[in-house]
């Protein structure tokens, strides 16, 4: 899965001084030239999504009497993993009969102003829902089941195989027993891949991380034949502007399905799956990351493309997240600081993310 996002176009400029992007010996000067905005993407809204008046509960409950569920869909603007949805998904056939037949659709951009009455009768506008349901990443979808609970949450993009496994499960009617990342393994073909890519900064496989108390660190759940994973691995942490920042964090990785024993951080003694199954990791790869006391602040679901991945290390290696809560804000100040300095940022490459001149930029 191609877990996705985009910036905000008029996100604000954080504390110049507390996020300056130091440039690395080998790097070319920069210009004083605004640096191009490469790799936006549009697309208009299927003809088939929901036209509701914003009360969920409501719209949970008319839902329920057609046998179907409520999905909300969070978007923004210009974000290409959106446009992938959207083009490379709801373009397809029996992707958009499982919808028509089992779900209701609900766009919320989360920068929007339009007033919502959200579970529980609360109000929100688009954009404070997002934030107070902490979507990081579009696209993100919330799947609500009868009960007006969240059933599932993908972040990020899916690819179509993802996607149609994740309607599949979700629908009322589904009487699948297992969860839902147990579900799709059980649709993974033939290995492409059968071993688990690894990394010379991951941690040895001592899985033993209950002395980290003291320390940020990060978790990969990972397994083998597993697409995203590869990609992650072999495209963008082959990226110095990514795996620069990849390394300065200390790191483990797990095989989410093995029975490899692994000492948590609280001390107790569990398998690897189980690991993954108390942190509710759905789908490989996973990173968590961690504070200095052991408690979550930011997760990646899937592969994003370079920039993107740059961007998240990044925000948790700064502590980014202590000052500026919102990681779509973080991401559009940092794309417009980078241009201010004259570089290219393309949020759709994997080798020029951040260029000068057509040549790839490198930054510590």
């Amino acid at each position: 899965m191609n877990h996705f996002l985009l910036f905000h176009s008029s996100a604000r400029i954080l504390s110049a001084l507390a996020l300056l992007i130091p440039l690395s010996t080998t790097s070319v000067f920069a210009s004083n030239e605004l640096g191009k905005f490469l790799g936006a993407m549009d697309s208009e809204h299927p003809s088939w999504f929901k036209d509701s008046f914003l009360d969920f509960e409501e719209d949970i409950a008319e839902a329920a009497t057609q046998e179907k569920r409520l999905v909300l869909y969070f978007w923004q603007t210009g974000c290409p993993y959106c446009n992938a949805l959207v083009e490379h998904n709801f373009s397809q056939r029996d992707i958009v009969e499982t919808m028509n037949t089992h779900y209701d659709v609900v766009a919320i951009n989360i920068w929007g102003d339009r007033e919502i009455i959200q579970v529980g009768g609360q109000t929100f506008t688009e954009k404070t829902l997002a934030a107070a349901l902490n979507v990081n990443f579009t696209p993100t979808l919330l799947f609500f089941n009868e009960s007006r609970d969240i059933a599932l949450r993908l972040n990020g993009y899916y690819p179509p195989k993802e996607l149609r496994a994740a309607l599949d499960w979700a629908k009322k009617s589904s009487n699948s027993d297992k969860t839902f990342p147990e579900y799709l393994a059980n649709l993974q073909g033939s290995p492409d891949n059968a071993q688990i890519n690894r990394q010379e900064f991951f941690e040895s496989d001592l899985l033993d991380i209950s002395d980290q108390a003291g320390e940020p660190f990060a978790i990969y759940f990972e397994q083998s034949n597993c697409r995203q994973c590869d990609i992650l691995h072999q495209k963008v942490f082959t990226q110095s502007l990514a795996r620069n920042q990849a390394k300065q964090i200390k790191s483990f990785q797990f095989d989410m399905w093995s029975n490899t024993p692994v000492t948590t951080v609280d001390g107790r003694q569990i398998t690897a799956r189980e690991f993954a199954r108390d942190l509710n990791v759905q789908f490989a790869p996973t990173v968590i990351f961690f504070d200095s006391s052991g408690k979550e602040v930011m997760r990646m679901d899937g592969a994003f493309k370079t920039f993107h991945t740059y961007g998240i290390f990044r925000y948790v290696n700064e502590m980014a997240y202590l000052e500026e809560p919102n990681f779509q804000r973080y991401l559009g100040a940092l794309a417009e600081r980078l241009r201010e300095k004259g570089y290219d940022v393309d949020i759709w490459s994997y080798d020029l993310a951040v260029s000068q001149n057509n040549k790839a930029i490198t930054l510590d």
